[in-house]
């Protein structure tokens, strides 16, 4: 019975050092909410148009979650910008000289973002997906809206306008700063078919062609957080 009871004693002397032992250490996590702003350069990469890449502005909020014990931080925000891009056309079929046609787009984001620690939190690694509403692609000069896009017999630009508003964007970028001020650059590219809703238009019955483009931004913003 005595061995039973020294048996059944260091059994649960073991348990309990074991569990000691697995205790996690405490760490602190640090909640942080950022408002930033800055200015973009938009394009889309398409084989359909001849695209001038045109500035905007970019401004957000971010949350960003602080985890102290990992080799990364997370952030979840939303951000709005206002985009320009040129796309080649004409007046006429008769005129020479092609010109861009002005068009802006405004997108609505949001975003989960890893960073990665490259120098604690004061460098880090930029990652993740994004979701996007945008609205069409809008004409800056009501003038051109009859304006045949290059290389289209019957496409105007105003036929171009309506394209898809639902896209899905994956963003890279780096990140510098301190606890308070960081400036960030960051890359955002299209994963989804932009353009995949022209293929449905009546124009396309004629021109019979394939309609694919991808966004590409490049955003240089500056952040406080709070």
């Amino acid at each position: 019975m005595k061995k039973l009871h020294l048996t059944l004693l260091v059994a649960l002397t073991i348990c309990f050092v074991t569990k000691i032992n697995a205790q996690h250490k405490n760490y602190d996590i640090k909640n942080g909410f950022g408002l930033f702003g800055g200015i973009t350069q938009f394009d889309i990469i398409t084989d359909n148009f001849e695209t001038t890449q045109g500035n905007g502005w970019i401004g957000g909020m971010s949350a960003t979650v602080d985890l102290p014990h990992r080799w990364y931080n997370v952030s979840y925000g939303m951000q709005l910008s206002e985009n320009n891009i040129g796309i080649l056309g004409r007046s006429s079929i008769l005129d020479l000289t092609p010109e861009d046609i002005e068009y802006k787009l405004f997108t609505a984001q949001v975003a989960l973002l890893f960073h990665i620690k490259l120098i604690g939190s004061y460098v880090t690694i930029d990652a993740g997906p994004m979701l996007q509403y945008n609205s069409n692609l809008e004409l800056k000069d009501d003038r051109q809206e009859n304006y045949l896009i290059e290389n289209y017999t019957i496409v105007t630009a105003e036929d171009i306008s309506p394209i898809s508003h639902v896209n899905f964007n994956g963003a890279i970028g780096l990140s510098a700063g301190f606890s308070h001020f960081r400036l960030k650059a960051q890359y955002i590219y299209g994963f989804t078919n932009m353009l995949n809703k022209l293929n449905d238009e009546d124009f396309n019955d004629i021109e019979k062609k394939t309609f694919k483009g991808n966004q590409s931004i490049l955003a240089l913003t500056a952040m406080i957080t709070f």
